[in-house]
């Protein structure tokens, strides 16, 4: 199965979308099923649903940050290259879906204007959003990079 397809099945299992992102390369992370899960819980809705950044965005940012993410504060070209990154994977999904704002890519108006209550998945619900396709865009670019730098579950980065 795809990274593309695992993230899709996630989210349709019940994952938020930052979920389904980092879980579908959690073997590349070094990270268990529920290390990626609690880890990723509270960026789901935009941060809390808070309808901000894409859940898929801030579950790529997740698997660069354990992947090639900079520790030392003082080396400023590391962390102007992860930025870099960051925002290569962040503006390749904008170019996708034509945003990386979860209420945009929804379709709702204001920010924090939703509930921080989850919404209960049914049919009605999975064929209403958009989200399945967006963690599927947002796995798919993500491999695609991890694959250049040669980066596999057979190959995992070792940090």
């Amino acid at each position: 199965m795809t990274k593309k397809e695992l993230a899709e099945n996630y989210f349709r299992e019940g994952a938020n979308c930052a979920q389904s992102v980092l879980r579908a390369f959690a073997p590349e992370c070094g990270l268990s099923d529920e290390e990626a899960m609690r880890l990723a819980s509270g960026f789901g809705g935009g941060v809390g649903r808070l309808r901000e950044i894409c859940g898929a965005v801030s579950g790529m940012t997740l698997v660069v940050n354990i992947l090639f993410g900079n520790t030392d504060p003082a080396d400023k070209a590391a962390k102007d290259a992860h930025y870099a990154l960051v925002r290569k994977l962040a503006e390749e999904f904008r170019a996708r879906t034509g945003s990386i704002i979860c209420r945009e890519l929804l379709g709702e108006e204001r920010a924090g204007a939703d509930s921080p209550v989850s919404e209960k998945r049914t049919a009605a619900y999975y064929r209403e959003r958009p989200c399945p396709g967006l963690v599927a865009a947002a796995a798919e670019i993500l491999e695609k990079e991890l694959v250049e730098r040669g980066v596999t579950p057979e190959a995992p980065r070792r940090r």
